[in-house]
């Protein structure tokens, strides 16, 4: 539509594949370290899962620090397991921030589509709440860095989606406005509401048809789906 000037996109779960390239750094450190664990990698697998979505909740409440969240996932994964072993949990985490970035699973179509809207004339950029060091390299290995303007943190802003100061920014450094931007986003807190409550339009991915507690401006499964609404 030609209402709209500037399009924001969150990264993680959005554009780069979150769960398939995390999946493959932790089948890569269990292969490497977790041997003597008396389990296999999908229970591995499965439990960490559980233990960092928790974590991740957490930190998005602002109840624990980034620190916390990265040591803290491993050391209660292994101990499900009866591994309480703190100096492998920091190895874990620091190798995970170091290998994971470097993976490059995006969703289908997400080249083609962002290939679509560079031609028709729009300018793209990142709201993320993931970490500064590594959505940068997640940005430039798997080729999205230059298909964007601007890339805005929430640890550049302090602040994380919902809050209303990460859009305000967010405009700011793509000198824009509300009214001509649209957010594009598979988390409805983060992402649905929080450009609602700025006064944004917004575009729910919802590749794997979670339940809705809201109405998004414009809800899409599939992101080439983008070129029947931009």
């Amino acid at each position: 539509m030609d209402r709209y000037r500037d399009l924001f996109f969150d990264l993680d779960h959005t554009l780069w594949d979150f769960d398939t390239n995390s999946r493959s750094a932790l089948q890569e450190l269990f292969n490497d370290y977790l041997n003597p664990l008396s389990t296999d990698f999908d229970r591995f697998h499965q439990t960490y899962v559980e233990v960092n979505d928790n974590y991740w909740q957490q930190y998005r409440a602002g109840r624990v620090t980034k620190k916390v969240l990265r040591i803290g996932r491993f050391r209660d994964a292994l101990i499900r397991f009866g591994f309480d072993d703190e100096a492998l949990s920091w190895t874990l985490a620091d190798q995970y921030v170091k290998r994971s970035p470097y993976q490059t699973a995006l969703f289908p179509y997400a080249i083609e589509t962002l290939e679509y809207l560079r031609e028709k004339g729009y300018q793209m950029h990142i709201i993320t709440n993931g970490f500064e060091e590594v959505q940068h390299i997640k940005l430039e290995q798997s080729g999205l860095l230059p298909f964007f303007s601007k890339v805005i943190t929430s640890e550049m802003v302090g602040q994380r989606k919902p809050h209303e100061r990460i859009f305000r920014r967010a405009m700011q450094e793509a000198t824009t406005t509300p009214d001509v931007s649209i957010m594009i986003g598979d988390n409805l807190e983060a992402d649905i509401k929080g450009a609602q409550h700025f006064g944004m339009d917004q575009v729910f991915f919802n590749p794997y048809q979670k339940a809705q507690d809201i109405r998004p401006t414009y809800v899409i499964e599939e992101l080439r789906e983008l070129r029947e609404i931009l």
